[in-house]
């Protein structure tokens, strides 16, 4: 089954399939020290990443498990990073949300208007009941952005990962469909 990856747009986002003229910026947020920090694996050291990672979404939509989109700046067409649904299963209606940002787009509301732009179609076009995300606990804007889009924190994850010698722990959020509120997006910032 086929799950075609959408165009959403925000206030000031446009969200979109991934193009092949996206790679160099996927890697320069990839490859990133700082960004993958809190990530469970290591950043990117080959370009080719980037193209592989471009490919998976195609086969992702293709399959039918999950669709993953580029985040631009609406005013610029700024790479801003990405935000996206894995793991979609139609029969239980669940998937499990992740985003990526450029360093230089944080603090400014974008991450929390992606998610909800991305909520809002898996609920109203995907019609799903739960959709699940982890963060790892040293990553508190994380945990902020999923709170402001309606996520519960239900638990955590203990020595979840280990990348490059690193043990760390993993929050463990929800958010049901019966608690969603499209309308409850927060006013962006800036």
């Amino acid at each position: 089954m086929t799950l075609a990856t959408p165009v959403l747009n925000t206030a000031r986002l446009r969200l979109r399939p991934f193009t092949e003229a996206d790679a160099d910026s996927l890697f320069a947020l990839h490859s990133s020290a700082y960004v993958m920090r809190y990530w469970d694996s290591p950043p990117w050291t080959e370009r080719a990443r980037a193209d592989r990672f471009i490919a998976m979404c195609r086969t992702m939509a293709e399959e039918g498990t999950g669709a993953r989109v580029a985040i631009d700046r609406a005013v610029d067409g700024a790479f801003v990073g990405w935000c996206g649904l894995t793991g979609w299963d139609p029969d239980y209606r669940s998937a499990s949300l992740g985003y990526a940002l450029d360093e230089a787009m944080w603090g400014q509301g974008y991450a929390t208007e992606a998610a909800h732009a991305v909520l809002r179609w898996a609920f109203d076009t995907l019609d799903l009941n739960r959709v699940q995300a982890e963060a790892d606990t040293r990553n508190a804007a994380s945990g902020r952005v999923l709170e402001k889009v309606g996520f519960v924190r239900e638990g955590t994850l203990r020595e979840d990962c280990i990348v490059n010698g690193d043990v760390s722990d993993s929050w463990v959020f929800g958010l049901l469909r019966r608690e969603w509120q499209p309308s409850a997006v927060p006013a962006p910032v800036g």
